[in-house]
């Protein structure tokens, strides 16, 4: 993965301590020396002394109220996702808030995001006693933050501890925790410790990162790509930030480029070479840019389905990683760089020569995308009951700003922003793209605009995860969004009244039909919720509403919420569909699904859409 952005860190003691500082007034200021300016989080008594701290700070740092501890972590974890800062940071309070927070830490520590957790625990007089809300901290977060983690027990450790965690979580890329006793947090700061045994005095500088790896390795790297006839390309995360350098790379070898969702903002998705995503909801192209290929080159990405790599042995491989911990565990790779991508494609360049890569196989690419492209739109244009969900992604597609932000939750979702959106240059979208949690996108998109609220942000969620906790925080947009420049938040809910994703991994993996105890989910007006929160609401329940909602939505003078009424029974198809997929799919039809008239009457058309030969 890239290394963290230190850049934007500000200087040491950014502002001076107040008169009289508590522990707390310490550990805001030396937090904000690590660039810590924004915190999300939830109140309670357990970090009482916190709250005071940061109301004390006359708004120099500022604490994001949102509706639960889960959206806090969450949040974080995107607001270095999408360039808020170096560090993301939750302060929650002891017991329940601490629980609550934990699905998304686990965002922020799979997704290899820096995340200092600050968390209220009981008074250190009362520990051991059985008090309200007493938990056992250090054990419950010794997992999510197992890279750091300490009790704050004395004023003298504020330096040391709070070095420590930063350091460590933007070093490793991870989360840290810090647990804060209620009545330390009120105790007499010591800014200073003494020079004297068992007291440290430690720095706020960041680290500097590892950047090129040896000049021996690139050459051995460039060696083995040098020789490929059929150069596929599999980018990730880590390669945020190297967006020049892939694409540079990528005409010296007359590569094919596939992107881990993760990675998608790191090429333009409107180029004939870029295949798309890869996986599960990944492209035919990007299949057969795998099964095809002869050398592979993995830069900042750890896609761990290994049926969408070649087969062993197919293809020379090098791999391209911040982290050395991550190289060679997804295919049996022959080079290994630990590097910084940026720079290291840089080298990698310099050691190829000039010269463009096989144009021949740049074609094949290119007309198998194309083919792929024309047989999704055609998808998106079919009739359904009553709106085709991919037909609100195309138009979406065909609106987007040049600025615009997206956040997207799990699910369906995620299958249709992966095959109809173009991300282009100068775009943010992420997700929770390891953990793959529902109910990220909601807090995801509160973190992009609190982050760059001068830019416009689409949030693409699913009904199941608009009920989990989307309608909860769409308050806290109702609480915000007046102090942003650019008003635009739209919300696009696809309102099928299914949990349609697992309902379709039941019937392809275990042959069961649709449980409707399971899966049916209660039919929400969203749009009038939006209404009632002074918000705007768009209703589409026919396609002729579709390109019209965008337009509102994307000039409204407020944020929108797009409630869409679309076919649960819309086909998301593999790259690759197996003979034991269709076996168990007809089985579930035949043990009575619920929908086998909409299997039948959209799955049909679907495949043959899909599959058929056809020419670009």
């Amino acid at each position: 993965m890239s290394a963290a952005n230190v850049d934007s860190l500000v200087p040491a003691d950014p502002w001076p301590l107040p008169r009289n500082p508590t522990v707390a007034d310490h550990i805001v200021q030396r937090l904000a020396c690590w660039g810590v300016r924004r915190y999300f989080g939830y109140p309670g008594d357990g970090i009482n002394g916190m709250t005071s701290a940061l109301q004390r700070t006359h708004q120099q740092a500022q604490f994001i109220q949102v509706r639960h501890e889960e959206t806090a972590g969450f949040a974080a974890s995107a607001h270095v996702k999408y360039g808020g800062g170096p560090l993301g940071a939750v302060l929650v309070t002891s017991g329940p808030g601490a629980i609550h927070a934990l699905n998304g830490l686990y965002d922020a520590k799979l997704d290899h995001q820096p995340v200092v957790a600050l968390v209220g625990h009981t008074a250190l007089t009362a520990e051991g006693g059985g008090y309200y809300q007493e938990v056992d901290l250090l054990a419950l977060y010794k997992d999510v933050a197992a890279a750091f983690l300490a009790q704050l027990d004395h004023p003298s450790q504020v330096r040391h501890l709070v070095d420590r965690a930063c350091r460590t979580a933007l070093a490793r890329r991870t989360v840290t925790a810090l647990v804060l006793p209620l009545d330390v947090q009120d105790e007499a700061a010591v800014p200073d410790p003494p020079h004297a045994h068992g007291f440290y005095h430690t720095s706020s500088v960041p680290s500097s990162g590892p950047t090129v790896p040896p000049e021996a390795d690139v050459r051995h790297a460039a060696e083995v790509l040098r020789g490929g006839e059929r150069v596929a390309m599999l980018v990730g995360q880590g390669a945020i930030g190297a967006e020049n350098e892939v694409r540079e790379i990528a005409h010296r070898l007359g590569a094919g480029v596939a992107t881990a969702l993760l990675g998608f903002t790191v090429v333009d998705h409107r180029e004939p070479w870029v295949t798309g995503a890869i996986g599960l909801l990944g492209t035919r192209p990007s299949w057969q840019l795998m099964r095809e290929c002869d050398r592979l080159l993995i830069v900042g990405s750890n896609m761990p389905y290994s049926e969408f790599y070649p087969p062993p042995g197919q293809a020379r491989a090098v791999q391209i990683d911040h982290d050395g911990t991550q190289l060679g565990l997804r295919y049996p790779t022959e080079v290994n760089l630990t590097g910084d991508a940026a720079p290291t494609l840089r080298a990698l360049l310099h050691e190829l020569g000039p010269g463009p890569g096989p144009t021949g196989w740049r074609q094949t690419i290119a007309g198998a995308t194309a083919a792929w492209r024309q047989a999704q739109r055609e998808l998106a244009e079919q009739d359904a009951d009553p709106v085709n969900p991919q037909r609100l992604f195309v138009s979406l597609s065909e609106r987007l700003p040049d600025n615009v932000m997206l956040a997207v939750d799990c699910g369906t979702t995620t299958a249709w922003y992966a095959r109809h959106i173009k991300v282009r240059p100068g775009m943010l979208a992420s997700l929770s793209g390891t953990l793959l949690s529902m109910g990220g996108g909601m807090p995801y998109a509160l973190a992009a605009k609190l982050a760059h609220p001068d830019r416009p942000l689409v949030a693409l969620i699913g009904d199941g995860a608009m009920q989990m906790n989307g309608v909860n925080e769409l308050i806290t947009v109702a609480k915000y969004w007046r102090d942003w420049a650019d008003p635009r938040f739209v919300v696009l809910v696809l309102n099928n009244r299914d949990l349609a994703f697992v309902s379709w991994e039941q019937r392809s993996t275990e042959g069961t039909p649709m449980f409707p105890d399971s899966q049916q989910l209660p039919d929400i007006a969203y749009h009038r919720w939006a209404e009632v929160l002074g918000l705007r609401g768009d209703l589409v329940d026919r396609p002729d509403q579709v390109n019209d909602a965008w337009d509102r939505a994307l000039q409204a003078d407020r944020p929108t919420v797009i409630n869409a009424l679309v076919d649960p029974a819309e086909l998301m198809m593999p790259p690759h569909f197996t003979a034991d997929q269709v076996r168990k799919t007809a089985a579930a039809m035949l043990r009575g699904d619920t929908d086998w008239a909409g299997i039948i009457r959209r799955g049909l058309p679907t495949m043959v859409t899909t599959y058929r030969p056809r020419r670009a």
